[in-house]
């Protein structure tokens, strides 16, 4: 199957970028590449509303490779809440698979185009912020921690993202440790990638391929190529995170959450 030196090169530089942001602040990645693949796909001719899905599905199945090798450098550097993601992900995987298998199916490109720009625009808002929690707030129980994951779950499965926008704001306003929450956050990446990935399989079955390389709602030049160069770039972002402030680098990703946010609201309107 040719793609094309060019489109290797691009989507190589992108699963560079994303893979090292994966581990340094706990993201998966999605909202990056929704829109740069969204824009890829589009360029090449496929329709900008069913270019919307096929990015946010091929970002969430790269999520099962990044994640687990985010959260394997965080775990060695003794960063991750397992008990916490442990509480969550029950929520989390019920949550995914209704987005992924339902949800995601029934909504109409552009509108999860402008569902992913106003998200992404409230948590480069958040990220601008950067609020500080009160101190004597606690996470809460079980079945408090169920609902929030499920929520997450169900977001992030419309959205194409690892969940990180959610649940790093939500660990760290119980007062999770920033550093911590970044680390589980990378944890519960697997289980919303695995749940949300089997939801689109579910309901792109027997999707007619939109061009050449694409099965169902994922194209797999980019799955495949996004994976191995974010794979690689994650475990440095995860020891770069333990070292440095990381603040203004959230600041910076801040504002190209703004100029991506943008981008997929351009989508939208041209859908």
């Amino acid at each position: 199957m040719d793609i094309g030196w060019t489109l290797v090169a691009e989507l190589l530089a992108l699963g560079t970028a994303v893979g090292f942001l994966a581990g340094l602040l706990g993201i998966g990645g999605g909202m990056m590449l929704v829109p740069v693949l969204t824009l890829l796909l589009s360029q090449r001719g496929v329709e900008p509303g069913h270019a919307v899905k096929m990015a946010i599905a091929t970002s969430m199945a790269t999520i099962l490779f990044t994640s687990l090798s985010s959260v394997r450098e965080h775990h060695r550097l003794g960063a991750v809440r397992w008990d916490l993601a442990a509480t969550l992900t029950p929520g989390i995987v019920t949550g995914g698979l209704l987005a992924g298998a339902g949800a995601f199916a029934v909504l109409k490109g552009q509108g999860l185009a402008l569902f992913f720009a106003i998200f992404i625009g409230w948590s480069a808002l958040r990220m601008l912020q950067d609020r500080k929690p009160q101190p004597g707030r606690q996470l809460p129980g079980r079945l408090g921690q169920a609902a929030v994951g499920a929520g997450i779950g169900f977001v992030s499965g419309l959205l194409g993202a690892g969940g990180a926008f959610l649940s790093v704001p939500f660990m760290t306003w119980c007062n999770v440790p920033v550093r911590q929450a970044v680390g589980t956050s990378a944890a519960l990446g697997f289980p919303i990638a695995a749940a949300s990935t089997l939801g689109y399989v579910i309901s792109g079955w027997g999707q007619p391929s939109a061009l050449p390389g694409a099965v169902g709602w994922f194209y797999l030049p980019a799955l495949v190529l996004v994976a191995l160069a974010s794979v690689s770039l994650a475990p440095l972002g995860a020891r770069t995170a333990q070292r440095i402030d990381v603040r203004w680098l959230r600041r910076l990703f801040a504002l190209l959450l703004f100029g991506l946010a943008g981008t997929m609201l351009q989508k939208a309107w041209a859908g």
